[in-house]
């Protein structure tokens, strides 16, 4: 009898529940939290539907939407033109398909964040981390817990912002610079509402995981939810962003792939 393909071997999984399949996508409707930027810059759009028509006179069959949104509202994909720093890089069409999924860990520093909302990633942090779990995965995502996924159903919450500016965790400079330069992931994914910490306005460079990721041809995931119910090591992430021509990100449908004993 021949052995099943790899690819009946995959079917099964799922079809069996060998293979969870984990929704790690925000729902994207007019309340999803969009980020806000200070006066004079321009501001992205808050996802919004316009009714074509629903079994009426418009169409009495059929029920459709147009929808306008920003290439940055929701779980988002972040392409290397999103940034100046990768400016002449990939749009958001030109990344490899071969890309949009691979292997990823997660790093949970879920408890840290709810002691200080300000909380920052060191390279020590990561380098501990892979001395009790191996070595981050070459072609693959680093995804950052942090617990901010319960904030999603409210904007004030989400963005956490005072009279200082948003105060949310992320990498500091120097992690950052580190996991786009020296690391061999190809992105990073956080649940909040971009890669960057909250306070990164303020880094030098300003927004450090906007400006080396992009500027080293790498992406960012945003917005992610339910991080929790991935293991540290040994998930497959397929990220599916619109393919924009010319566009600097898309709103993506991000699921994990989880082999459960």
């Amino acid at each position: 009898m021949s052995q099943p393909s790899v690819l009946q071997a995959l079917l099964a999984g799922l079809h069996g529940g060998a293979i969870e399949v984990v929704d790690l996508t925000a729902p994207l409707s007019s309340e999803t939290p969009v980020i806000q930027l200070p006066e004079p810059f321009g501001q992205t759009q808050v996802f919004e539907l316009e009714e074509i028509s629903r079994y009426d006179d418009r169409g009495p069959a059929w029920y459709w939407n147009n929808f306008r949104t920003g290439e940055h509202t929701g779980t988002h994909f972040d392409a290397p033109n999103h940034w100046v720093t990768g400016k002449d890089l990939a749009d958001v069409a030109s990344v490899p398909v071969s890309r949009l999924i691979a292997p990823a860990v997660v790093l949970d520093f879920s408890a840290a964040a709810a002691k200080d909302p300000d909380f920052l990633v060191e390279v020590d942090h990561i380098k501990a981390w892979e001395a009790e779990n191996g070595p981050l995965p070459d072609g693959g995502w680093l995804l950052l817990r942090t617990g901010w996924d319960a904030r999603s159903d409210s904007q004030r919450e989400f963005l956490n912002a005072d009279e200082n500016g948003p105060h949310t965790p992320g990498l500091s400079p120097e992690c950052a610079r580190w996991v786009a330069e020296e690391s061999p992931v190809i992105g990073l994914g956080t649940e909040t509402v971009g890669t960057d910490a909250g306070a990164a306005h303020s880094f030098d460079p300003v927004f450090p995981c906007h400006s080396y990721l992009m500027g080293n041809d790498k992406y960012g995931l945003t917005q992610l939810q339910n991080l929790g119910e991935l293991p540290a090591t040994g998930a497959v992430v397929v990220a599916g962003p619109l393919p924009i021509v010319r566009g600097s990100g898309s709103p993506a449908r991000v699921i994990a792939l989880v082999e459960r004993s």
